[in-house]
């Protein structure tokens, strides 16, 4: 996901300063809304609002996901408290997750004719879920930082936060690979995204590798800046980084093509997100007297570069886009940035993708996990077949869309598997 679009075990004990890096590179909200009138439905979001369109509807009748949320209605309506509410939240969104899994990986009923390998039903359905909670009128008072609290659950349980789960016992490696929403749906409801696709497929399996058997735990992040500046990249990942022996994050780049991007750059291009918000500027992070222009991947980029791990060709991507230090305009540099300039672009470009990589990255470097292997993928474009390329009269999929996410899924597994080896 790039504003190209249109488009070891390292056990750390985290305490004393070490602790205050818990959440390094995300800011926290300066503050929060009154409780008045919390009690009262909220209006639906930017991106509750695209429900309404015919595709994502089909997407979520032939998934069967569109049961998800008439029995989350249901189910709150009959929460008489706040802890009982939270409850039902938690129980409809992780049920949501690992039905999403399930389906992906094979177990349980298809429930409809959409393939089984299909992100979109997981993400249209979180929505409607969403805009159930916020159209919700409890019986009891629900005050604003209670409503938000319990959005907040809805979100990380069925994105598979709360649910990264490596086994107590070293049997195996450990990685966590992430991937993220579909995004420019106002281009095209349709869309997919193959690094959500990937994550589902990933989640909880088990690779052979060359260095040995490589267990997989994936999450899956928002398409929106204010998410980002929230910090919801490193509440979710922090506590996980020093027990692990290797992590990528992955997003949707380029057309027919992967890239290892090398370098990841402190800046936001602007391109409006998942909620049509734009914001370009540093990428605000704690502690910014100390934040870095630039942060490099740890993942073995060369071999992945080198070895064939599929249909797609795989680059080491070094390309960045940089002020140069006493410059005034930008300058695009094939061979990554020179000393003392500044970010406005890195391999992954300047959108939400970038900045992941941005934030792990500095995360798993002010943690002091120089050894451990980590980076960005970025995945090619997963595109329509070529008679079905019409957001308004297309079909929802086609033989050519499925084959494009199967192959790129496929691909991105053997890539974990190919970058575990070569790391070890």
């Amino acid at each position: 996901m790039t504003h190209r679009l249109p488009a070891t075990s390292r056990r750390l004990r985290l305490g004393g300063m070490a602790l205050l890096l818990v959440l390094a590179g995300s800011v926290l909200p300066a503050t929060a809304a009154s409780a008045d009138s919390a009690r009262t439905p909220v209006a639906a979001t930017v991106e509750e609002q695209r429900l309404t369109r015919d595709a994502p509807q089909e997407i979520l009748r032939r998934s069967g996901f569109d049961t998800f949320a008439p029995r989350f209605e249901r189910a709150l309506q009959r929460s008489r408290s706040y802890a009982a509410a939270e409850r039902t939240v938690t129980r409809h969104a992780s049920a949501l997750w690992q039905r999403a899994v399930d389906r992906a990986q094979g177990r349980g009923p298809a429930a409809g004719d959409l393939s089984r390998g299909d992100d979109r039903p997981l993400y249209w359905a979180r929505l409607a879920l969403s805009r159930e909670l916020r159209g919700w009128a409890p019986s009891f008072a629900l005050d604003g930082d209670q409503r938000r609290a319990l959005h907040t659950a809805l979100e990380t349980s069925s994105r598979g936060q709360n649910d990264i789960h490596f086994p107590g016992r070293r049997h195996a490696k450990r990685v966590l690979v992430t991937g993220f929403d579909p995004f420019t749906l106002d281009r095209d409801t349709r869309i997919g995204n193959p690094s959500g696709a990937s994550a589902l497929a990933l989640d909880g399996t088990l690779v052979r590798t060359a260095a040995g058997p490589a267990r997989i735990e994936t999450v899956v992040f928002p398409v929106r800046w204010a998410d980002f500046t929230e910090g919801t990249v490193e509440r979710a990942l922090a506590r996980h980084l020093p027990h692990l022996d290797l992590f990528t994050t992955v997003s949707q780049g380029r057309q027919g093509r992967f890239d290892v991007e090398r370098t990841n750059g402190a800046w936001r291009g602007g391109f409006p997100d998942n909620e049509n918000a734009a914001i370009t500027g540093t990428v605000p992070v704690t502690d910014p007297g100390t934040q870095p222009q630039w942060t490099s991947t740890t993942l073995p980029y060369r071999q992945l570069a080198e070895v064939n791990t599929g249909r797609f060709p795989v680059y080491d991507n070094t390309e960045v886009t940089e002020i140069p230090a006493g410059g005034a305009q930008p300058v695009t540099r094939p061979h990554g940035p020179t000393p003392g300039s500044a970010a406005r672009a890195g391999g992954g470009g300047d959108y939400l993708s970038n900045e992941i990589a941005y934030r792990v990255t500095l995360l798993r470097d002010r943690l002091k996990l120089p050894n451990l292997p980590g980076g960005h993928l970025h995945t090619p474009v997963l595109e329509f077949g070529a008679g079905n390329t019409h957001p308004g009269t297309g079909a929802v999929t086609d033989p050519d869309f499925e084959r494009n996410r199967s192959d790129i899924v496929r691909q991105v597994r053997e890539l974990v598997r190919t970058a575990v080896a070569a790391a070890d």
